[in-house]
């Protein structure tokens, strides 16, 4: 008689199947996505049973517009750290292309041109800064043959000292009178720049998943020898990636100038943390090739909401860096048991 425990010699062990219900479930909490959005919806509760004021159109709109530069950023780097890159310029390229637009708009109000042309041309003026920017980007990783994270560590130095030292570090106005009206809410909670942003989302998330440039950019970051084997031209659609990045960065800058009714050189400082944050929280892998940008939003949402909510209900600013650490650990981890889950190794 075999030992108790022990299976007849011949017979193959047999585990039983998972059942479907319980592995959707299972599924369902892995969901990187699903949970952020629960972490959201905590998040609110809390605050709002806390000081109900923060259940409000003015708190929400106040978020919002604190959201406007960050999702912008983090979209960028989004497109970026997909390719299995990384941008960190991308704080310093917002304050820089700011400034240059703040003095452009600065001139043309001087010379008495309208409110509507110096705000459209500054717009203008700020995204082609910041594609510059991000075109000196490509050119370092591309023909100077930098590693991203110096080549961009080099222009977040050069765009950040520029913007000192083309302002004294002093905030650049006297630009349109009514630029900062557009930033009050009209809408709800959103303003005419809040509804921009929301469009730009849109279409920056369409393009990544459902577009040839989508595809090329996973195809990249998964494996760029074999992206290049399939005859992707992988040094231009980098190119493009970081001139995209640049663009964004700019646009940010201008979203800034609108809120405050000035260019201020510093307002990027630390944002290309910000929106590393929002990227990695929302699930994208840092070794490029995975991730969504509905998860990127939820992430950037979730930096927009901590420190508005933690001021409402007293606590010191300085904490959100311990929740936003904490979010990230937390979500470098749930990418780390998907990854070993054995449904997602076979």
């Amino acid at each position: 008689m075999a030992q108790l425990g022990m299976l007849p010699t011949g017979l193959t062990q047999v585990v039983a199947p998972v059942p479907p219900r319980n592995r959707r479930l299972k599924d369902l909490l892995l969901n990187q996505q699903t949970v952020l959005f629960l972490v959201l919806v905590a998040m609110i509760v809390v605050f709002t049973v806390l000081d109900p004021i923060f259940f409000s159109v003015g708190v929400f709109g106040n978020i919002l517009l604190d959201w406007g530069p960050i999702i912008l950023i983090a979209i960028a780097e989004t497109f970026v750290v997909i390719s299995g890159g990384i941008d960190l310029s991308v704080g310093a390229n917002l304050g820089f292309s700011g400034v240059i637009a703040a003095y452009a708009m600065q001139a043309l109000t001087g010379a008495g041109v309208g409110d509507t042309l110096s705000i459209t041309l500054g717009i203008i003026v700020a995204a082609a800064t910041g594609s510059f920017v991000g075109y000196i980007n490509a050119l370092l990783i591309n023909r100077a043959r930098l590693v991203p994270f110096i080549a961009t560590l080099a222009t977040l130095g050069a765009a950040g000292g520029m913007s000192i030292v083309l302002t004294g570090g002093a905030p650049i106005g006297s630009g349109p009178s009514s630029a900062i009206a557009l930033s009050v809410p009209w809408l709800g909670p959103l303003s005419w720049p809040g509804i921009v942003v929301v469009l730009i989302v849109i279409i920056a998330g369409l393009y990544l998943h459902k577009s040839r440039f989508g595809r090329y950019t996973y195809a990249i970051g998964s494996n760029s020898f074999a992206a290049l084997a399939a005859g992707i031209n992988v040094k231009l659609h980098l190119t493009r990636i970081y001139v995209l990045s640049g663009f964004l960065s700019g646009l940010a800058g201008m979203f800034l100038y609108i809120r405050l009714g000035s260019g201020a050189p510093t307002s990027g400082t630390g944002n290309e943390l910000v929106a590393i944050a929002a990227v990695v929280i929302g699930g994208v892998a840092l070794a490029g090739g995975v991730g969504r940008m509905s998860g990127v939003v939820i992430g950037s949402l979730i930096l927009a909401v901590v420190p508005s909510g933690l001021i409402i209900i007293g606590v010191q600013p300085n904490w959100k860096q311990v929740v936003i650490a904490f979010l990230i650990a937390a979500a470098v981890s749930l990418q780390a048991l998907r990854t070993s889950s054995p449904r997602r190794s076979k």
